[in-house]
């Protein structure tokens, strides 16, 4: 039986790396990655994957001469500050990747394209969790910086639905941690994570919120049914077994790993792509493909944490 051929773009990146972890383990696939940064991505590799045989890396520059039965983009941005800083060349950075792979369907039309978009997609008013019927919208005559990438993410899904006759999944991610997590960025479970690290107190505000963290594995299984379909043009949002609140997080790291927190009085906050109270989704349409998390939002945390304490 031949294998499985599957190309990854953006090889390094955090959501990335735990592919690659999670599809190598099958030895039914062969994975082509691709990043600029090769060095980093060879020692990921020789660090984290005991029997590469699998799997090659290559430069950007050879995408195009391969064969492949999907295609997996995870090329984006992750760090807020970067965000901020690039602003508006967001939109060429998505475009620019995004067209790589659709350049290449466009020529081997039974390949998948899996591309990773946000649940930012949904716009940024989270006061509620997103769901079906939720809708984004945009000031178009006020438009922000907070808004370019709700902007790029709801242009990339709009362009792929209207490419209807090519197999285009867009899975919505609203949030993922994992061993692999760059601790420099001001999430706020990194945040959490350093505070322990140091012996700090970790201080935050008042407010609660909501967050939902799909486990490694979850994520992987829900990718393999989309491999498994192939015939298919959609959008999935990303969920767990069960989302987790701010305090429900502290209450478990005060009581399993002797976190100082120290409750403020609420102070403004910004964020680049704007504030999300409830940043999970309630839309189960990745049901009709058999989507069935296993984990929820704390397993998924207690098992990554195993690695990084």
């Amino acid at each position: 039986m031949s294998k499985t051929k599957i190309a990854i773009l953006g090889a390094t990146g955090h959501i990335a790396k735990n592919i690659i972890m999670g599809l190598s383990k099958n030895t039914n696939y062969e994975l082509f990655l691709f990043a600029r940064n090769q060095e980093r991505l060879q020692a990921f590799l020789k660090a984290e994957i005991a029997d590469c045989s699998g799997i090659a890396v290559h430069s950007f520059s050879s995408f195009m001469e391969l064969n492949y039965d999907a295609i997996m983009n995870c090329v984006g941005i992750g760090d807020p500050a970067k965000l901020k800083k690039v602003g508006g060349d967001i939109f060429r950075l998505t475009e620019e990747f995004d067209n790589l792979a659709l350049r290449y369907i466009e020529n081997s039309p039974k390949t998948l394209y899996i591309n990773f978009s946000s649940g930012i997609a949904y716009g940024s008013n989270f006061n509620t969790p997103a769901d079906q019927n939720k809708t984004a919208v945009i000031n178009i005559n006020n438009i922000s910086s907070t808004d370019y990438y709700t902007i790029s993410k709801m242009n990339t899904e709009a362009k792929h639905r209207s490419f209807s006759k090519f197999n285009i999944v867009d899975l919505r991610v609203f949030g993922f941690f994992s061993r692999y997590i760059d601790l420099k960025m001001p999430y706020f479970l990194s945040e959490i994570v350093n505070s322990l690290k140091r012996d700090k107190e970790f201080v935050t505000g008042s407010n609660d919120m909501v967050r939902d963290y799909i486990h490694p594995r979850d994520l992987v299984e829900l990718i393999e049914r989309c491999i498994n379909i192939r015939n298919i043009n959609d959008v999935f949002d990303v969920y767990s077994l069960e989302p987790i609140s701010k305090f429900q997080m502290l209450e478990f790291f005060e009581k399993n790993y002797g976190l100082r927190v120290k409750i403020e009085k609420e102070t403004e906050i910004t964020s680049v792509t704007g504030l999300k109270s409830n940043y999970y989704s309630l839309n189960r349409k990745s049901d009709m493909i058999g989507y069935q998390p296993q984990y929820s939002s704390k397993d998924a945390i207690i098992s990554e944490l195993n690695y990084i304490l």
